[in-house]
């Protein structure tokens, strides 16, 4: 089994929390992006960021002083989004380390596919971003099977809790011999399930750390997880998504 979440923008550089282990395994492609990345102008370089013109200052000097092999942090305690919050990697115990190293496994468009313990330095650049390199019209057309031949060589069973810009990196390229189960989280309303962005995240987070605490094994006790508001739907759920529906609050705190 393994777990693909996904990045976020907000990162820190940590040297001193924990050593990194491992280098990328696709560095020498991150190596093409950060050429490619060095030879935009600042307002090109904006322009694909889609960000604040404070945002883009930063990143741009990010760039110019970037080294893929040095003053690295490990990849679970570089980014600082909410799933990451919700994770809580900070705490985790020697065996819930353990756990992620083998099984969890982070998309991103710069790196490609990281192990939690492979070093890293802060980036901006979305899986989703217009950049053309390689002949390569997008990263999705740049990263093409590399990432699901990966995972494939590694297990047959994935537990996606990715966004869909970042799952879709890997989804299409998957043999039909690895089951792909989505986890989703939301609100039934009108018959429906409804996702909340914020409250994704922060569930997603939440599991990562439920199956690192418990040394999940098995794709069916993920229907054990309860936080958050979040139970298991059955109704809703089938081989390919587990449902996860969380009950608003009728009064006093959620």
């Amino acid at each position: 089994m393994r777990i693909i979440i996904s990045p976020a923008k907000k990162m820190r550089t940590d040297t001193d929390s924990l050593p990194w282990q491992d280098l990328p395994a696709f560095l020498e492609k991150t190596e093409l992006i950060l050429e490619r990345l060095r030879g935009m102008s600042g307002e090109e370089l904006k322009a694909l960021w889609k960000c604040s013109d404070s945002i883009a200052a930063l990143n741009v000097e990010r760039l110019a002083s970037m080294d893929l092999r040095r003053g690295l942090t490990p990849a679970v305690l570089a980014y600082e989004g909410i799933q990451y919050q919700h994770m809580a990697p900070g705490v985790f115990s020697a065996g819930a380390f353990a756990y992620i190293q083998e099984h969890l496994r982070i998309l991103s468009g710069f790196y490609g596919l990281l192990r939690p313990f492979d070093g890293v330095t802060p980036y901006r650049l979305e899986m989703q971003a217009k950049l053309a390199l390689e002949g390569a019209r997008d990263l999705y057309g740049f990263w093409g099977d590399d990432l699901a031949r990966t995972l494939a060589a590694e297990t047959d069973c994935i537990v996606n809790l990715a966004s869909k810009e970042y799952s879709r990196s890997v989804s299409p390229h998957l043999p039909p011999s690895v089951r792909l189960l989505t986890c989703v989280f939301g609100e039934e309303k009108a018959g429906k399930i409804v996702e909340k962005g914020t409250q994704c995240k922060m569930a997603r987070g939440e599991m990562v750390r439920y199956l690192a605490e418990h040394r999940i094994q098995d794709p069916e006790a993920l229907k054990g997880f309860a936080s958050l508001g979040f139970r298991y739907s059955p109704k809703h759920s089938d081989e390919q998504t587990f449902v996860f529906c969380h009950e608003p609050a009728t009064g006093g705190k959620a």
